[in-house]
């Protein structure tokens, strides 16, 4: 849809209808009443664009809650046994600012009969 000045206006982010009209300062979709700025749309498409991606050792995008595997056994600091390669690891959350000297270990879990840990993307492939 274009506005009074000739310019086109944006679909909804709601429900992504092309007759939104522009009712200064805001524009107004008359299918779901969404009243949204300009603004509020490219800071949107612009934080999607600038969001970090973390895949596996294959190259799998991952997600939060999803499962994995471990690729290969791994020798933990403190701990009486290694954790083996191939064990499964549910619900998976991802760290993208780990901080504290970890930056690699973007992957926080709950590995069962071991407890909580840290791991790096690059040692785990997604179910």
């Amino acid at each position: 849809m274009t506005d009074t000045a000739g310019t086109t206006l944006p679909p909804c982010p709601e429900c992504s209808s092309e007759y939104t009209y522009e009712m200064p300062p805001l524009i107004v979709c008359p299918e779901c009443a969404h009243e949204f700025s300009t603004d509020a749309v490219a800071s949107d498409s612009a934080a999607e664009a600038a969001a970090p991606t973390i895949v596996d050792s294959v190259g799998n995008a991952l997600a939060d809650g999803d499962t994995v595997t471990i690729t290969k056994t791994l020798k933990v600091k403190g701990a009486q046994q290694p954790l083996k390669s191939g064990t499964k690891v549910r619900g998976i959350r991802l760290n993208f600012d780990a901080g504290t000297g970890q930056e690699d270990h973007n992957i926080d879990c709950r590995i069962d009969g071991f407890g909580a840990m840290k791991l790096k993307p690059a040692v785990v492939k997604k179910v």
